[in-house]
C-alpha cells in the first residue's frame, strides 16, 4: 500500500488528441465556406431542392413574348437605339402581359431615356440595362409573370 501512495499518478489524454475533433471541424467549416463564397455550390439551391421549389412552374411550360422593337433616339445625341425584347414567363400569365403591354413599354422607355449616351460606349452596359428592365417588368408584372427578359437585338446607329 505504501508503495501505491508513493507512485505518481499517470496523465490523462494527451492535450493533442482532446484538440483533434475541434481542429477538424474548424477546417470543414472553412472549407464550406470558401467553396460557398467561390460559388461553386449554393446551401440556397440545396434546399430548393429538397423541398421541391426548384422544379418548373406547374402552370405551365416556359413561352417567350416578344415585345414590339424599341426605337428612340439618345437625348443629347444624334445617335439612336434599336432595342428588340422578349419576356420569359409561363403560358398562363401571355394574356395579362398583352394588356399591360402600354405599361410596360412605358416603364422601359422612361428608363431607356433617363441613361446617359457615354454609358452606352461602356464595357458591361448590356448587363446593366437587361437587370434594370427586368426589375421594371417584374413591377409592372408582378415577379411570378416575368421571369426573364431577354434582350434579342440591340443597334446603336
Amino acid at each position: 500500500m505504501a508503495k501505491a501512495a508513493a507512485d505518481p499518478p499517470k496523465e490523462t489524454a494527451p492535450r493533442r488528441g482532446r484538440l483533434l475533433p475541434f481542429v477538424a471541424a474548424l477546417t470543414l467549416a472553412r472549407g464550406g465556406f470558401a467553396s460557398t463564397y467561390l460559388g461553386y455550390w449554393s446551401p440556397v439551391a440545396l434546399i430548393g431542392d429538397l423541398t421541391g421549389h426548384g422544379q418548373r412552374s406547374p402552370l405551365g411550360e416556359s413561352l417567350f413574348v416578344a415585345l414590339p422593337v424599341i426605337e428612340m433616339n439618345l437625348p443629347g445625341s444624334e445617335r439612336e437605339l434599336t432595342l428588340s425584347l422578349s419576356i420569359e414567363t409561363d403560358t398562363a400569365h401571355k394574356k395579362k402581359i398583352d394588356q399591360l403591354m402600354p405599361r410596360l413599354r412605358d416603364a422601359f422607355t422612361i428608363f431607356l431615356s433617363g441613361i446617359d449616351p457615354a454609358a452606352y460606349d461602356k464595357r458591361g452596359v448590356l448587363e446593366i440595362i437587361r437587370a434594370e428592365l427586368k426589375t421594371r417588368a417584374q413591377l409592372v408584372l408582378g415577379d411570378q409573370v416575368a421571369k426573364d427578359v431577354l434582350i434579342t437585338e440591340y443597334r446603336i446607329r
